[in-house]
This record gives C-alpha cells, sequence and structure tokens, in this order.
C-alpha cells in the first residue's frame, strides 16, 4: 500500500526502542526521513544506524521533550538534515506506578510533563510550519489506561489529557490540512513491558481475556500510526 509518505520528514519521539522504534521503521520503510529522537542519545543513534544499514534516511536526535530549547533544537537540526518536518509522532512517555498515597510529587510531575508537556511543546514547535505548507500529520500516543488503571495515576491522568488534546488539536487544525490522531494500545509486550515484576501474570491474563489471545506487539501500534 502506498501510504503517500515518501519523502516526508518524520519526527518521533521516545523513539530509540518500543513503539517508537517500531514506528520510525515503519515510516522509514513507507520512505519517510525519520528523526530517531531520544532523551538517550546513544540508544538513538544506535536505532538511527539500523536503519540507515537498510537504506533508509535517518538521523539520530538527542530531545528532551520537556525543554522548549532541546525541542527547538531537534527540530532545527532534522531541518538541516532533511527538512521541514511534514509528521511528528509524540511517543516519549513512561510509568512511575504507586498508589496515590505513596506516590510522590516528583513522579506525579515527571510523567506529565513527558507524556502530555511533551506533546504539547513539540506539537506546538513543528505547527507553525504544517500551517504554512498546508499540510501535516500528527500522531499522540495514549493508551487504554485513559480509562484508569489502578496505581497508575499520574500515566492514567496523562494519557486521558493526550485523548483530549489530540480531540482539540484536530479541531484547530484540520483547516490547515493538517490531522491530529491519538492511538491507545493496551498491553504492548515491549522490553519495558517484559522487564516488569509480574509480567508472566500480565501475560497470561490477557491470553485469557482478550479476544485475540496475545499480547500487542509495537509493530502492531506501529502500522496504525504509520497508516494515520
Amino acid at each position: 500500500m502506498d501510504l503517500r509518505i515518501a519523502g516526508k520528514v518524520a519526527l518521533i519521539t521516545g523513539a530509540a526502542n518500543g513503539i517508537g522504534a517500531a514506528t520510525a521503521a515503519h515510516i522509514a520503510a513507507e520512505g519517510g526521513k525519520v528523526a530517531i529522537a531520544d532523551i538517550d542519545a546513544d540508544a538513538a543513534e544506535v536505532m538511527a544506524d539500523r536503519l540507515r544499514d537498510t537504506g533508509a534516511d535517518a538521523v539520530a536526535v538527542r530531545l528532551d521533550v520537556t525543554d522548549p530549547a532541546s525541542v527547538a533544537a531537534a527540530i532545527a537540526i532534522t531541518g538541516e538534515q532533511f527538512g521541514n518536518v511534514a509528521i511528528l509522532v509524540n511517543n516519549a512517555g513512561f510509568t512511575r506506578d504507586n498508589r496515590i498515597e505513596r506516590m510522590e510529587i516528583g513522579d506525579w510531575d515527571a510523567v506529565i510533563d513527558v507524556i502530555l508537556k511533551g506533546a504539547f511543546l513539540c506539537t506546538k514547535a513543528v505547527l507553525p510550519g504544517m500551517i504554512d505548507r498546508g499540510w501535516g500529520r500528527i500522531v499522540n500516543i495514549s493508551s487504554r489506561a485513559h480509562l484508569g488503571n489502578p496505581g497508575q495515576a499520574n500515566y492514567s491522568a496523562a494519557k486521558a489529557g493526550i485523548i483530549g488534546f489530540t480531540r482539540a488539536m484536530s479541531l484547530e487544525n484540520a483547516q490547515h490540512g493538517i490531522t491530529v490522531n491519538a492511538v491507545a494500545p493496551g498491553i504492548i509486550d515491549t522490553a519495558a513491558v517484559r522487564g516488569l515484576r509480574h509480567y508472566e501474570k500480565i501475560k497470561a491474563a490477557a491470553e485469557a481475556t482478550l479476544p485475540l489471545p496475545r499480547l500487542g506487539t509495537a509493530e502492531d501500534v506501529a502500522a496504525a500510526v504509520t497508516f494515520l
């Protein structure tokens, strides 16, 4: 299927591993030029090298999505390498789980800042150029956790915020030829999930209760993101 993104420049946050890395690989396979943006610069470079070895156009960019200066620098580096960002995937995020009475304020702030503030800063930075050119695609990674998970008040709030943010951005920018969508995965079989203490229990429960009796994969999510 030709998704008409060959030659388009895509910036993917949190792209060194997991869903972000799979998404970068899928977009690159469609002919997109990808910026592997991640706070872990070394891991980003490894992923970019992996894509370049396949003949793809890829650049590694260190990015702290909570820092406006870092966001501006990442977009500038991407522009110097490939041109204007036409596709943004707001994927960066992580969990710091605890019940609310034991949750540290720093753990609340960190999760909200990376997931929600990060999406705000990156979107704000790329939108003017997309508006000027009359074309853009923004995909935000939410989660089934937006419905609420025990022990994940910070993560659930951030991912619910992503849904509202996506709706607002879609309404604000459709007139400019820019689509804004969100994907809300369930439990995805990434290295981070496999590292959880109760991984085998989580996997068994998913296999017993999901209509498709397996955990989702990063490639499942990446295919949906790339289509959007």
